[in-house]
């Protein structure tokens, strides 16, 4: 009787390449099979027995715990504990080409994720008037060593920032009482949008106005607004005349039923209407936010798709988030 062979966590047989060594894939031109006997156990109780179970196999030096892996991958078993096998023999045959060992993998699509995230830090200046965060150590590395066996060492930071922080998200609760906060924010709202950019960097005036979106269609999407803005990001000039969204396009989007609305600017409003109308018409209308982006020349106009996730906080209206894109093929 053979020890059983351990493999690991439980695991979903479609994850690729699980717990199986890369030096066990098949050697096509050296076809080998496997018969043995396997007992498996599972973590949630119960078990399962296979008598003369014939697998392909890469060749002679496969290892029982290898094997098992290959076996409990072919098969598609979850929750499994443990896999002991038993009377194995090698069988030098031609591959059946069934197997998880001897199936070919089709190559991973090709996808590029692009940063859209200022980063936050010590003394940084967001907004213009609002305190800039605090990072400071709760537990240093050095204090940890007190607390743990030799040689284990951690660190515990704390930050203290307003919410209106780097890149950040604002929900509907942000403008109006009663409605949702960043914890009741639904995950589909800001979470693998398609997206769209809107190029208006060259565009002479401050305003990004309605005809400047009138060519798009925006339904659904996650409305990106490129006004290259993002280049004062640190400047005092970042807060000075910086381009804003008009109440007449801010209706738009929301009469279009645009699913989100993002720039790369100070404010999506013009800092000098203190009745902040595109705030006031995309919340209404639960459109979230997302201010201050970075990066948008780094995306196709379509094509891509936007996150911007916040932590679910209850009674916030605004949050952090690392906003990014996928672009695939």
């Amino acid at each position: 009787m053979n020890p059983a062979a351990s493999i690991g966590p439980a695991y979903r047989a479609t994850d690729s390449r699980c717990a199986i060594p890369p030096f066990i894939m098949p050697a096509m031109n050296d076809p080998w099979r496997a018969q043995f006997d396997a007992e498996v156990t599972f973590q949630n109780g119960g078990g399962l027995q296979a008598h003369e179970f014939r697998l392909d196999i890469p060749g002679t030096d496969i290892s029982d715990e290898a094997l098992g892996a290959l076996f409990v991958r072919e098969l598609g078993l979850l929750m499994v504990e443990s896999v002991r096998i038993t009377h194995k023999r090698l069988l030098r045959e031609p591959h059946k080409g069934t197997s998880a060992a001897s199936r070919p993998e089709s190559p991973p699509p090709t996808r590029q994720w692009v940063e859209l995230s200022h980063v936050v830090h010590h003394g940084m200046v967001t907004y213009p008037g609002l305190p800039a965060p605090e990072l400071t150590d709760h537990m240093t590395r050095e204090d940890s060593r007190a607390r743990y066996a030799e040689g284990a060492t951690f660190h515990i930071g704390r930050i203290s920032m307003v919410s209106n922080t780097g890149t950040y998200l604002d929900t509907p609760f942000h403008r109006f009482d009663g409605r949702p906060d960043l914890a009741a924010l639904p995950l589909s709202s800001v979470a693998d949008l398609e997206g769209l950019v809107i190029r208006v960097q060259d565009s002479r005036s401050r305003s990004v106005d309605l005809n400047l979106l009138l060519p798009f269609d925006v339904r659904g999407r996650a409305v990106l607004l490129h006004t290259g803005w993002d280049r004062h990001w640190g400047t005092a000039q970042y807060g000075v005349d910086a381009p804003f969204l008009t109440r007449d396009a801010a209706a738009w989007l929301a009469e279009q039923g645009a699913a989100l609305v993002g720039i790369d600017s100070v404010n999506i409003d013009d800092m000098g209407d203190k009745s902040r109308p595109a705030h006031t018409l995309l919340l209404a209308a639960s459109i979230p936010i997302v201010e201050h982006l970075r990066g948008l020349e780094q995306l196709p106009p379509q094509g891509f798709r936007f996150s911007a996730p916040p932590v679910r906080v209850q009674g916030m209206g605004t949050f952090p988030v690392r906003a990014y894109a996928v672009i695939s093929g």
